[in-house]
């Protein structure tokens, strides 16, 4: 996915994320979870967060780490520049 594509989708799922918290409708955190990560290999707070959560939760990280991959952030740790 290109660069561009994925801030536009990332920012596009926070925003929706951030109204998610209020509106009874939308799954707020989960929609801000997909953002962060899309975000990830771009923005370092994102990437620092998703790191933090692969350390704080280790029974997600390899599921964060296979999102990634998919996504086409690098697959952890070692893919940061």
């Amino acid at each position: 996915m290109s660069t561009l594509l994925r801030h536009i989708a990332g920012w596009s799922l926070l925003l929706l994320g951030v109204a998610g918290l209020v509106l009874p409708v939308l799954q707020g955190w989960l929609l801000i979870g997909a953002g962060a990560l899309l975000l990830s290999p771009d923005v370092p707070f994102f990437r620092r967060l998703v790191d933090w959560i692969e350390n704080r939760f280790p029974r997600l990280r390899n599921t964060l780490q296979r999102m990634r991959r998919r996504l086409g952030g690098g697959g952890g740790p070692a893919s940061k520049s």
